[in-house]
């Protein structure tokens, strides 16, 4: 394999490599003008300087430590907001410049703590975000009751001082919140509770539900993301494997097919459409692993699993498609570019699928950035493109490929 453009920035220490299969998120990484904050998988938080032409051999700001990982993160010009999975599903906002704990948060005063000494049980900071006055956290913590699967969650709203200005309890799975201006919109994935709305739209100052939307299909899966787009949103549809556009009140402007069901050989196939960011005019969605009616595991692939569409969202036309080569964490947008992280391909194991795909919103792909490891958390901001790369080991090999670190790159 080529060398990578994006340049190993930081040793992240040791972490038990990640499978065939997907691991859960305990990475996170966060970019501002000056600096880039990456969370790892043993509660730290590292700041280091913006390299610049005046100053090129930067480092370290400093350092902040917590006891558990790191999964979500959200960034101003003088905080940063972290989230943690495990103990109390803690939220702690950090001063940029120190490090030092503004203030903390346990949300399992809200979801509770965990039944079961278990990852899937424990209090999860699913995601995080900042608009205006409110500081906007996503939290849940899922257990059994029986055969049936019970997940209890909450959507916080704080002022920058960390006063609680608005709670909501569901018993639901968010996966995303986007924020911006005094809107919140909250992505619900697993609804066993079928009158609970995939999306949601809150008031960011109140917390008060402005519209909803739902796909309205069988089954509880109903969300993977929601990105703000001008005056609409954009969503990516678990329930029925379509993109949308949607209006403030929750009405479709369009939606296009992403991954739907389909009959391959023997079995009928589907891939859910996990991510969806935009950028100067075009929607970005990304689709993930193939999945069939019948098994968890089929033999088919669907021709539209890991996949990235470019969609204008003026007219919701199809701009460009790009076969992403495996599993994205994420998707992350600057005004001019789209980055999406390709991890490792679980049933066909090739380790040459493992990267950063670049792509311009009207034109699609610009290039590809091989990595040795899988990219788990990815960052754009400030003129730099950050990455964590952790560690992979194929379960029918006795390699270990790549190494837990931050990458990083200039970009436009």
């Amino acid at each position: 394999m080529a060398p990578s453009p994006l340049t190993a920035r930081r040793d992240l220490g040791e972490v038990e490599p990640a499978s065939s299969r997907h691991n859960w998120a305990r990475s996170a990484v966060e970019a501002t003008d000056d600096a880039v904050f990456v969370g790892t998988a043993d509660g730290r938080v590292i700041a280091l300087e913006t390299a610049t032409d005046s100053t090129p051999d930067t480092g370290e700001r400093w350092q902040a430590r917590g006891e558990h990982s790191v999964v979500s993160m959200a960034a101003t010009d003088d905080f940063l907001v972290v989230g943690e999975r495990g103990g109390d599903g803690l939220v702690r906002v950090l001063d940029t410049e120190t490090g030092v704990a503004r203030w903390t948060y346990a949300t399992a005063d809200d979801v509770g703590t965990a039944t079961k000494d278990s990852l899937f049980f424990r209090p999860y900071v699913v995601d995080l975000a900042v608009t205006g006055d409110r500081v906007v956290v996503a939290a849940r913590r899922y257990e059994r009751d029986g055969e049936a699967r019970v997940w209890r969650s909450v959507v916080l709203g704080f002022d920058r001082d960390g006063r609680l200005a608005w709670r909501r309890r569901v018993h639901a799975s968010p996966i995303a919140v986007a924020a911006e201006g005094d809107r919140v919109a909250v992505a619900y994935n697993r609804c066993p509770n079928p009158e609970q709305d995939g999306l949601v739209l809150l008031d960011a100052h109140s917390g008060a539900r402005v519209a909803s939307w739902d796909p309205g299909t069988d089954g509880d899966r109903r969300v993977g993301d929601v990105a703000f787009a001008g005056d609409a949103v954009a969503v990516a549809s678990h329930g029925d494997k379509r993109g949308y556009l949607l209006d403030f009140d929750g009405e479709t402007r369009w939606q296009l097919d992403l991954a739907t069901e389909r009959r391959v050989g023997d079995e009928t196939v589907y891939a859910y459409p996990t991510h969806v960011c935009v950028a100067d005019g075009t929607a970005v969605f990304v689709t993930g692993n193939t999945f069939a009616e019948s098994t968890r595991d089929p033999d088919a692939r669907h021709p539209d699993e890991h996949t990235a569409v470019g969609v204008s969202v003026d007219g919701g036309d199809r701009l460009w498609t790009r076969d992403t080569g495996g599993f994205a964490r994420a998707a992350v947008a600057t005004s001019s570019q789209i980055f999406v992280p390709s991890a490792q391909h679980f049933r066909e194991r090739e380790a040459e699928r493992h990267g950063v795909h670049v792509f311009a919103p009207d034109a699609g792909h610009v290039e590809t950035m091989g990595l040795p490891g899988i990219p788990t958390a990815i960052a754009a901001g400030g003129g730099v493109l950050a990455v964590v790369e952790e560690p992979v080991e194929y379960h029918d090999e006795s390699v270990t490929r790549g190494a837990y670190r931050l990458r990083t790159r200039p970009i436009p």
